[in-house]
């Protein structure tokens, strides 16, 4: 086997690699946008198939180089790719260290809108801040305090957005859904009076633009403020059963100025904006799979309950097919030992999703729609299925974001019959493709007379 090595002993991609691995892996993925997708790129990364051939390309050099991470040849950059699967989980289960998750690119991204963000922390600070988003967003228990408010602001949501796309030719797309999904998003975050702001939500927008650019283009500053004093009307405000009634909580309970409660805020927000896409995806994969849609509709009537059901399996599997975080990235703070060599200190490590929830050689029915592995009781399984990231860096909302995305699911599905439009865009009979583009997503529905509601 062709290894060529660093000093050390890790292996090291060559030139003509290293520039496949930028031109096929992270090319694609920095041109969707990764604070802020830009719905024509990700329509033509759909069409012409750019993430199956990242994949295809991580997985040859994974035959030829073996175990351990490889190194790139990018200039004035240490920078590495993981390619085992044991190497994934070690970089994630070690964070934050050796394994920093304020990697200097995340920085420059994330400093456009939320600088003090726990992700974007290290040391006592990140602790400190963690351990804040931990106790809102009550990241140990699946079933938050707030959620039956949660779920009341949902059914609501769907009620108007069903009975506006009714009269809308019977068709539901992207924008229509997301406009609904957003209201849904800033009640939960910040209390039912923002349920028509949408200037906060434009304001983050134009923040997550500049953000796509990360060091390349020049901070907002008074965008940025305005932002921040749009935040802190809602913080004092604290309504009942909102985020930020527990962030007020939490926050005032602490005399720690690190805590930095409001630049928080902006992460929640930003989350969930490809938390409605995975939605909409999984919507789509219900369509075709009809049998599953009724099953998992029979689970939201169990009570208690239970931790996991079959809609935010479908969730999961949605975001295993189609990763809103296809890239992961650590940033090593010392020098760590692997099993052909060293890594040096401050290396920025890449974990592609996409390469682990798709390899086929690996992974039974990659690119099927397998919910049922969401559901059986070994979850906690040591291939590196990430749609929350993993470790102690794993997404401390990720509870709340499959409350709310089943939920919603659920109501929709009990309001209405739906169809993929065309049918044709998926099938349960083909493999899944290698990108499914939210924006580009259409469904046909009728709605059901108060007799079949009541059967459904």
């Amino acid at each position: 086997m062709d290894r060529r090595s660093t000093p050390d002993g890790l292996p090291t991609a060559t030139l003509r690699e290293t520039i496949a691995i930028i031109s096929q892996v992270m090319a694609p993925n920095v041109a969707k946008g990764v604070i802020l997708r830009r719905p024509n790129v990700v329509g033509m990364v759909e069409r012409f198939g750019l993430d199956a051939k990242g994949i295809r390309q991580l997985q040859a050099l994974s035959k030829k180089y073996g175990r351990g991470p490889l190194m790139l040849k990018v200039p004035g950059k240490k920078m590495a790719v993981v390619l085992d699967p044991a190497d994934a989980n070690h970089v994630l289960e070690h964070t934050p260290e050796p394994f920093a998750t304020d990697e200097a690119l995340k920085r420059s991204a994330l400093g456009h809108f939320e600088p003090d963000m726990a992700l974007v922390s290290h040391g006592e600070a990140r602790q400190t801040r963690r351990q804040l988003n931990e106790r809102v967003l009550q990241s140990g228990c699946p079933h938050h305090l707030f959620a039956d408010a949660f779920t009341q602001v949902v059914e609501e949501e769907a009620d108007a957005l069903v009975a506006r796309t009714n009269t809308r030719f019977d068709e539901l797309d992207w924008p229509t859904f997301q406009r609904a999904w957003e209201r849904i998003v800033r009640r939960v975050v910040l209390g039912d009076s923002a349920r028509d702001d949408r200037t906060v939500t434009r304001e983050l927008v134009r923040l997550r633009k500049a953000a796509n650019w990360g060091f390349m283009h020049p901070k907002r500053k008074r965008l940025q403020q305005r932002f921040e004093q749009h935040l802190a009307f809602y913080y004092q405000q604290a309504e009942p059963h909102s985020l930020m009634a527990m962030l007020f909580h939490h926050s005032t309970e602490e005399t720690d100025s690190d805590q930095a409660p409001l630049q928080q805020v902006p992460q929640w927000l930003f989350a969930f904006d490809p938390a409605g896409m995975a939605a909409f995806r999984a919507l789509a994969l219900l369509c075709v799979h009809p049998e599953f849609a009724a099953r998992a509709l029979d689970d939201v009537n169990d009570t208690p309950p239970p931790d996991m059901d079959c809609l935010k399996a479908s969730v999961l599997e949605a975001l295993r097919l189609w990763p809103t975080t296809p890239l992961i990235l650590r940033q090593s703070t010392q020098p760590t030992q692997w099993t052909p060599g060293e890594m040096p200190a401050h290396t920025s490590v890449l974990i592609h999703t996409p390469y682990f929830h798709r390899d086929e050689r690996y992974l039974h029915a990659a690119h099927r729609f397998t919910p049922e592995m969401w559901l059986r009781p070994d979850g906690e399984r040591r291939w590196p299925l990430v749609p929350f990231s993993g470790g102690p860096g794993i997404c401390p909302g990720r509870h709340i974001v499959l409350l709310v995305t089943s939920r919603l699911l659920a109501a929709l599905l009990r309001r209405a019959r739906w169809e993929l439009h065309p049918p044709g865009k998926l099938s349960s009979e083909t493999p899944m493709p290698g990108l499914l583009s939210p924006f580009h997503l259409r469904f046909r529905l009728e709605r059901f007379s108060s007799d079949d509601a009541t059967t459904a």
